[in-house]
């Protein structure tokens, strides 16, 4: 295997795509308590786009679990996304576990990513209308 055969997906663009059990009630939260709107849409699917980045909102029989992150979005100043964000009616998680705990729905997170040349992260969760798990990250450098 030569080095373009292991890179096959290395330039590819990366899509989200998130299950909905009622498209409309997604749409509806979308919009009304993140203020995202579609930026195009097909018979069973919502394609929302952010700084370049596609996801996708699509009607589906299945569901997640809502365990885990399934998509994030990583911001500048947390602390106002999520204060707007409960404005909205956003609910977020409140965790405290062993190692782990959020405050006023805001975890502090050791260690990140070296590339991203940041000593940490602070994050935050959240279930959109469908289930889903999403989170909100602000690097801390």
């Amino acid at each position: 295997m030569n080095a373009d055969d292991r890179n096959t997906l290395a330039g590819a663009r990366v899509a989200t795509r998130l299950p909905a059990q009622d498209l409309d009630r997604a749409r509806r939260f979308y919009s009304e308590r993140l203020g995202l709107e579609p930026v195009d849409e097909r018979p069973g699917g919502l394609l929302y786009r952010c700084e370049g980045v596609d996801f996708v909102v699509f009607r589906s029989t299945g569901a997640s679990p809502g365990t885990f992150t399934q998509m994030a979005f990583e911001v500048d100043d947390i602390e106002t996304v999520v204060s707007e964000l409960k404005r909205r009616g956003v609910v977020f998680e409140e965790v405290d576990v062993p190692g782990f705990r959020t405050r006023e729905g805001i975890a502090e997170i050791d260690g990140n990513y070296p590339s991203k040349g940041a000593r940490g992260e602070r994050g935050a969760w959240f279930r959109d209308s469908e289930g889903n798990m999403l989170g909100i990250g602000e690097p801390v450098v």
